[in-house]
């Protein structure tokens, strides 16, 4: 997760809020190409790199459930460099039942946030 950090840190935001994936040498997006509205995850690269960059209101802006990713990477991370640098696990670790909801409710939130996007298109 760092890892990514790092990669979106080391990009430009897209003024247009989306398209700052293609800096990586991706395609511009195809559910936005041939429907002509947004996908789910349009922005989200953006906001990654917003986030790296100090810019939460921008980042927010652009894709607030991509902005609570890059936050939650970003602790996670803290938390790994830690258990590295100790050389053992913090007092508390999440079992497979809250990352399965952790998954879910992220899933339910870039949904929800989608159909606010359709609603306001």
């Amino acid at each position: 997760m760092l890892a990514v950090l790092l990669l979106a840190r080391g990009l430009r935001p897209d003024p247009r809020g989306m398209g700052t994936h293609e800096q990586l040498g991706l395609p511009p997006c195809t559910f936005l190409t041939i429907v002509g509205i947004r996908c789910p995850a349009c922005g989200m690269t953006t906001a990654w790199a917003n986030v790296t960059r100090g810019r939460l209101v921008d980042a927010v802006r652009t894709h607030a459930t991509g902005t609570v990713l890059a936050v939650l990477a970003l602790v996670v991370s803290i938390g790994a460099l830690t258990m590295a640098v100790r050389g053992q696990r913090l007092a508390w670790q999440p079992g497979e039942t809250v990352l399965a909801g952790l998954a879910l409710a992220m899933t339910g939130l870039i949904l929800c946030e989608w159909t606010i996007r359709l609603w306001a298109h």
